[in-house]
């Protein structure tokens, strides 16, 4: 096979590859099936069964203390506001409005990654600490549908995250 095949067959790399290329963080890029739900682009996890646990979403919220913030928590889960907020020095938190998400962080709903909105915005990253003894979670890479898998001490590093409680 030529260079030029083998190129177009890999996955165009996405800022957050780059970004973990840069720092030299060792990842694969995982893409997914998506589909669209109340108008909303949906990414389809069933083909992971038992991994599932193992890929993490990035919610957005809005601390009255912080302003914005992120949670990064098991698709499989809910955030809890009452933890993030304690976690964060805020009284309260709540989740961002979905016609607030894309203005304030630079991505659709769907593809928010705490590695994007760190490099691009420096908003606080909470990672649930049950990611912390897995050796390779999931997040997104800032697109729809794909993720990058990589060691969770990695992706706290390169986003200044913490470990906190956070589920519901």
């Amino acid at each position: 096979m030529s260079k030029k095949k083998k190129k177009q067959n890999k996955l165009d790399k996405t800022l957050v590859e780059k970004i973990l290329d840069q720092q030299k963080i060792a990842y694969h890029q995982a893409e997914f099936a998506t589909h669209e739900e109340h108008g909303v682009a949906q990414m389809d996890t069933s083909i992971l069964d038992e991994k599932e646990r193992l890929v993490y979403k990035t919610l957005v919220c809005q601390g009255n203390v912080t302003g914005p913030l992120v949670g990064v928590v098991p698709v499989t889960e809910h955030l809890s506001m009452k933890k993030l907020a304690k976690a964060s020095g805020n009284k309260k938190c709540e989740m961002l409005p979905l016609k607030e998400l894309e203005k304030t962080t630079g991505y659709v709903h769907g593809a928010n990654t705490p590695i994007g909105i760190w490099h691009s915005h420096k908003f606080p990253i909470y990672l649930d600490e049950s990611m912390k003894d897995q050796a390779e979670i999931g997040v997104s890479s800032g697109k729809v549908g794909r993720s990058v898998f990589l060691n969770p001490q990695d992706l706290a590093r390169v986003c200044h995250g913490k470990f906190v409680d956070i589920l519901e």
